[in-house]
This record gives C-alpha cells, sequence and structure tokens, in this order.
C-alpha cells in the first residue's frame, strides 16, 4: 500500500514471536512497513495483539532480570562508575543537526536514582549507581535461573502472579528444579499448579512427594478488580481502573506483601548485618504507610517530581521545588529532578491524573482519542507521526493528516513527535534514533545480526536449511548445553507440535472459572485430515502426543483448518495443542502443553519456540 491515499497495519501475536528468530520475524514486518510508507500514519504501523492487557507494562517498567525501566539496561559488573556507564549506553548522534532524543539518557537515568535512592543518591556517590545490583556479563535469563536452579544453586523462588510449570518449556525439568528449592513463595489470587507441583496427580504430575523437601508458602494476593491501579496496553494507553470490589480473606495487594517482607527482612539486618544491607537500606520508601503504599503515590512516583526549582535555559522557574513534573522534557542530570520510569512522565501531573481521563470524542475521526487516557509519550498516539508529512510539512494523505506546522509546533489532530524544527528543515522524523532516518539494516541492536535471515526452528521436520545447509537454525538463539540433550529429531518425531490459546480460555486462569470450564471441558488436540487418515484416528479417538521431552494424552480433534503443509519436497503434518489444562482448577483435569515444548529461545529476548517443535502421535485407548 504504497501508494499515499492509503495504510495498512501489521498485527501479530505469538505466532511470531514464539520461535527462536521472534525479533527477526517482527523485524522483517518493520522493515516492510517502512518501504511501504506506513510508519507513523494513522491506519500504520507494526501492532501487537497481547496475551495480557499488561504485557506493554511489563516491559515499560523493565521487569526483565537485564533492564530498568523506561528501555534503560541495568549495569554489568564491567561498568565500574557511573559517568563511564552512562558514556556506553547512550547514543552518539551520528548525522549533524539530527535530534537523537536518547542523546538524554543520562538525565533520564539519574532521575531514576534519585526516585529510587532519595536523599541518598548524592553527587558525591554518583547518585547511588553503586547500590544498583549489577548483571553478570553472561545474561542471568529465565534459562540460565531455572538451569542454576536445576543444578541446586538457588535457595529459594519468590512466584509472583505466574504459574511456571505451565508457562514454561519442558516442564519435568521446571518440576525437577522446583523440587531442589529450600523455599518457594507463591504470591497469587488462585491455587496453581505451580504451588501443587509437589503434590502427585497420578500421570498430570507423576512425583514422589515424599523426596521433594522444598517448602511452599502461599501468600493470597488481590486480582487487578479489587485494587485501584493502571494498565497499559498495546497503544501505550495507561488507563486508571478503580477497585470494584474487596478482597476476600486475607488477601492482600502484592505492594503491600513485599512491603511486609522488606521490613521484616530490614529488622533481621539490623540484628545480623550481612551482605547488602548497605544497598538494601538506601533505597527511598516515602509513603505515607510503608507497609501499605497507595498505587496513586506509586503512579506519582513513576511520573516524577522536582526536587529543588527546575529551571529552563534562561533562568526562570517551569517547575517548583516539590510539584510532580509534566513533561519528561522537564528531567534534569544533576539530581534536581526524580522519576521512576521516564517515559511515563505526564501521566499524573499537577492537573490531576491524566490516565483518569475519559473523554472520548475523536474530531480528527481517525481514531485519536487524545482526551481519553493518557499514551506514553506526552499523550501521543501514533509514534514517529512527523513522517506522515514530508519535510515541507505536506501530508501524504490529507485526509489523515496527524501535524500541522503552527508557528511554534507541530501539534495538530496528534501531539508531534518532534521538536520544533520549521518546515523545509533538515531535521529527520525519527527523532530517537542517531542518525534521524529509519533503519532496514542495523549493526549493534540485535544480537543474530544486523538484516533477517531465514532459520529454520532447532527441531526441523526437513533436517537441513534450503538457502544455507551448513547453518540450519539461529546460531545465537538461547539454548544451554544442558538442553541440548533434550532436542529430539524428525526421525523419530516426524509431525510438527505448535501451541495456542482458545477463545474461550485465557491461559491457565480460566480453568478456575466454572463457566470457562464448561464452555471448553476437555482437553483436545487438532490434526489434519490426511495425517488422521494415515494414523487411522477419528473423530473422539484418544491420542497420545509425545516428543523427547515428555508426554500429553487427549481427544483428537480432525480438522479441515490444519492443513498438511510441503517444505523441501517433503509433506509436513502439523498437530495444533491447545495450551489451557494442568492438574489444579475446577475442571476436568489435562496434561500441559509444556510436558512437550524444548528450552530453546529467541536470541534476543529468549522468547521460547513454542510455536515449532518435533512430535509424533498415536491412538490410545484412554487418557
Amino acid at each position: 500500500t504504497s501508494a499515499p491515499d492509503k495504510a495498512a497495519t501489521f498485527l501479530y501475536a505469538l505466532g511470531w514471536t514464539q520461535h527462536s528468530v521472534g525479533s527477526q520475524n517482527i523485524r522483517t514486518m518493520a522493515i516492510i512497513q517502512l518501504l511501504l510508507g506506513n510508519i507513523g500514519v494513522a491506519g500504520g504501523g507494526v501492532n501487537a495483539l497481547r496475551g495480557h492487557s499488561n504485557v506493554q507494562g511489563i516491559t515499560d517498567l523493565g521487569l526483565f532480570p537485564h533492564m530498568l525501566t523506561g528501555y534503560m539496561p541495568l549495569p554489568t559488573e564491567k561498568d565500574t562508575d557511573l559517568n563511564a556507564f552512562l558514556d556506553r549506553i547512550t547514543p552518539k548522534t551520528t548525522v549533524a543537526g539530527q535530534v537523537n532524543y536518547w542523546q538524554n539518557t543520562p538525565k533520564f537515568f539519574i532521575s531514576l536514582l534519585k526516585s529510587f535512592y532519595g536523599d541518598n543518591a548524592t553527587a558525591e556517590n554518583e547518585f547511588g549507581y553503586h547500590f544498583l545490583p549489577k548483571q553478570e556479563m553472561v545474561r542471568f535469563d529465565h534459562f540460565r535461573f531455572i538451569d542454576a536452579m536445576h543444578q541446586g544453586k538457588v535457595n529459594g523462588y519468590f512466584c509472583q502472579g505466574f504459574n511456571p510449570i505451565a508457562s514454561y518449556p519442558n516442564k519435568e525439568k521446571i518440576i525437577s528444579a522446583l523440587s531442589k528449592l529450600k523455599y518457594l513463595v507463591i504470591f497469587d489470587p488462585l491455587i496453581t499448579d505451580t504451588s501443587e507441583f509437589w503434590k502427585n496427580y497420578g500421570e498430570y504430575n507423576d512425583v514422589k512427594t515424599e523426596d521433594i523437601q522444598t517448602e511452599v508458602f502461599r501468600l493470597p494476593t488481590t486480582c487487578f478488580t479489587e485494587e485501584d491501579g493502571s494498565i497499559a496496553n498495546s497503544g501505550r494507553w495507561l488507563q486508571w481502573h478503580w477497585k470494584g470490589s474487596e478482597p476476600p480473606a486475607e488477601a492482600k495487594p502484592d505492594v503491600e506483601i513485599l512491603s511486609e517482607i522488606r521490613e521484616a527482612l530490614l529488622e533481621m539486618y539490623h540484628e545480623k548485618p550481612g551482605q547488602g544491607l548497605e544497598s538494601f537500606a538506601a533505597m527511598s520508601w516515602n509513603y505515607a504507610n510503608p507497609l501499605e503504599p497507595k498505587a496513586e503515590e506509586l503512579a506519582k512516583e513513576n511520573n516524577g517530581y522536582a526536587l529543588e526549582d527546575v529551571k529552563d535555559a534562561d533562568g526562570n522557574v517551569v517547575v517548583k521545588k516539590g510539584e510532580l513534573l509534566s513533561s519528561f522534557a522537564q528531567l534534569r542530570d544533576d539530581g534536581t529532578t526524580a522519576s521512576s520510569c521516564w517515559i511515563y512522565a505526564g501521566q499524573w501531573t499537577p492537573k490531576g491524573n491524566q490516565m483518569a481521563n475519559r473523554d472520548n470524542s475523536d474530531p480528527s475521526d481517525l481514531g485519536n482519542t487524545l482526551g481519553w487516557a493518557f499514551a506514553w509519550p506526552l499523550n501521543r498516539r501514533i509514534i514517529y507521526n512527523r513522517a506522515s508529512a514530508d519535510l515541507s510539512g505536506k501530508p501524504w494523505n490529507p485526509k489523515r493528516q496527524l501535524v500541522k506546522w503552527n508557528g511554534k509546533n507541530w501539534n495538530y489532530v496528534d501531539v508531534a513527535d518532534y521538536g520544533t524544527a520549521p518546515p523545509g528543515s533538515p531535521v529527520m522524523p525519527f527523532i530517537m534514533q542517531p542518525e534521524g532516518v529509519s533503519c532496514l539494516f542495523v549493526l549493534g541492536r540485535m544480537v543474530d545480526g544486523p538484516f533477517p535471515e531465514h532459520y529454520e526452528p532447532f527441531e526441523t521436520p526437513i533436517g537441513t536449511n534450503p538457502l544455507h545447509p551448513n547453518v540450519i537454525s539461529n546460531p545465537v538463539a538461547r539454548i544451554l548445553s544442558n538442553d541440548q540433550d533434550a532436542i529430539g529429531t524428525a526421525a523419530d518425531f516426524p509431525y510438527i507440535g505448535t501451541t495456542y490459546r482458545l477463545t474461550e480460555h485465557f491461559h491457565f486462569w480460566t480453568k478456575n472459572a466454572l463457566l470457562n470450564v464448561i464452555a471448553q471441558p476437555e482437553q483436545f488436540v487438532e490434526i489434519g485430515e490426511i495425517l488422521a487418515a494415515e494414523k487411522g484416528i477419528t473423530n473422539g479417538d484418544t491420542v497420545k502426543v509425545t516428543s523427547k521431552r515428555g508426554y500429553i494424552k487427549a481427544v483428537a480433534v480432525v480438522t479441515k483448518r490444519i492443513r498438511s503443509l510441503e517444505a523441501d519436497g517433503k509433506p509436513i503434518h502439523t498437530i495444533g495443542i491447545p495450551i489451557h489444562w494442568g492438574f489444579s482448577g475446577v475442571g476436568k483435569k489435562g496434561f500441559f502443553a509444556n510436558n512437550l515444548t524444548p528450552r530453546v529461545g529467541d536470541a534476543n529476548t529468549q522468547t521460547p519456540e513454542f510455536k515449532s517443535f518435533l512430535v509424533n502421535i498415536e491412538k490410545v485407548t484412554e487418557v
């Protein structure tokens, strides 16, 4: 749709990401959109269909072992001082006159340190930089954490809102790893499979309970409807939600439970000092009730405050000491501002909670409802929207004009993703890039190279790569040496297995909800008509699906939906495996899809390769 009067969007979900080349799949999509002129325009872009409503918030707030908030990295062991670290991570402008907004990283990072450590972060101690934990040079991702647990190197595991034996690949290894812990702490509103990993459920979880010495603590948390807070969706909208009901019995919000644990740990540390006390005690905890931080307090902390009067280049005070910030443009690198997440600056300003805005009027008729909630950054709805017009300011499609020069800036239908450079300026639209332009070929930003390449899944049904047989699978994908032996071959497992979700269920939550269980009560797998005929399988038969890691049993659904393919001159049959079953819940018990899946991950994100692995199938007499 490179025609100026048309636009198209790519919508992707886990079918594109859960591969050992998942990130490059998305890169491919972005390259196509750039070539077609579909970036920065209304109705364009590359957009994720998330499995949870708050997945965007996970990455925004840096809930990965190697990341901090606002897409800033955690320092490594080699980053011995703050200035050297900031010099390493702050992009240098490569084309003169371009914005390169990431050059403001020191302002974002030092404001984060001030938010973390408050008065304990000073210029003299590098704003508390040395209080921050430093990641090992080898990234300690979930594959390595489980592997260390499996080797008996981990004493305890705080499992917060997660069900790893259902969600991680190779369930048998996860069970074995959990069995070697001294303690496991579960934060969840519900009983989960992981909280009951030590129980024998026959074929579904055939463990010897008496051999498992892990002590399991269940701490009941609230559900999202039982507390105030915000949700960040894929459009980067931060939408406030209000508490709808009281939590049952002893259930508490996660933040209260963590606050109580923090208090107890500080008391223990002060009674018997040990390693880590200095950085732990240095953390700022300025809430009205330190044991019950409120959602409003956390939201304002993320937004940011002026710790001293903030002045502009002419010496005029733009934010008074103690006031909330209105923009990340007000952040400073001298310790006079604090913000826990720079991209969220503007979500709660002196004018109030912007996330609570509920004006859905759309005068543009383009879906740009600027009065509804708050979208980071700065309530901008379409990133790089300056690219919707040429350098003179003429929109590519006048009917979908987003930005317009008004003599001061480009704000119009949307908040302009641009500075104040006038029409005809050489300042390019891609303001976050050091070159000012989009990149088809990138250096140093993707682990597996500057340009997408075809690689076969680690368990390939054809045993070769038709494009380059000497390198079959992604050579830098995440697979540990301890997991290599659990990789199968097509000689033993000739069919492709792929996992997915069903409309009637939501991950592993809704097997606790009777209405969902009634709507989709029993575990099944889908196979195509040709494979079913070859294997003598008919609708309603019980089948056993096996991989190198384990097996499941389920009802067979023979369907036209799943067709055989041809690759490298060979017929390829696929078996579809919905994920929602397990041994806890109110419905009929089932097997984990992750009994079958391999411990292989994308080279950049470590997202497991759930969408393509090798299996075999046979008809059996019963589940």
